[in-house]
């Protein structure tokens, strides 16, 4: 069983309420996934969404070269303890828009999507929180993925030289 208190170790959980934790853990298990292993791969139903409480998993994507070559895949951000991943559990259509990649093992709070869109339509002020919660995490992920790109493209005008 998961406790409220291993919730509140969580920034995206600040500002929730004791009762509305406990509400949030009937939809919670842990989850162990060895280094190497992935958690999901892009496309697929977004069965949870993951606080990760130990080890590192980064998250990847696609990117195509040309018709006949194989796909480069590409890191867009490392999530490691105290960090949530897989917003798509919240988000229609419910399909993860990244793989995630275990580089380490990694141990995670996984809530059950299902059960926790119940939640959310059952009790809209828990629904609130949870979608605000997620458009942080969302909005970090963007920035993180500007800072990426912007690098990439100062790189390759410098070689350019």
């Amino acid at each position: 069983m998961i406790s409220t208190d291993r919730l509140k170790a969580f920034e995206f959980f600040k500002g929730f309420s004791d009762a509305q934790l406990a509400r949030l853990v009937t939809t919670a298990k842990e989850e162990i996934f060895e280094a190497g292993v992935p958690m999901y791969k892009n496309g697929d139903p977004a069965r949870a969404l993951f606080m990760i409480e130990e080890g590192k998993a980064i998250l990847t994507m696609d990117s195509y070269l040309g018709p006949h070559k194989p796909p480069l895949q590409v890191t867009v951000d490392v999530i490691t303890k105290g960090e949530s991943q897989g917003w798509s559990a919240v988000v229609a259509p419910y399909l993860y828009t990244l793989g995630a990649l275990c580089i380490d093992r990694v141990k995670a709070i996984a809530l059950d999507a299902l059960a926790l869109r119940k939640l959310m339509d059952d009790d809209p002020a828990l629904g609130y929180l949870v979608m605000t919660a997620t458009a942080k995490v969302i909005s970090n992920r963007l920035n993180h993925t500007r800072i990426i790109l912007v690098g990439e493209r100062g790189l390759a005008q410098l070689t350019d030289y």
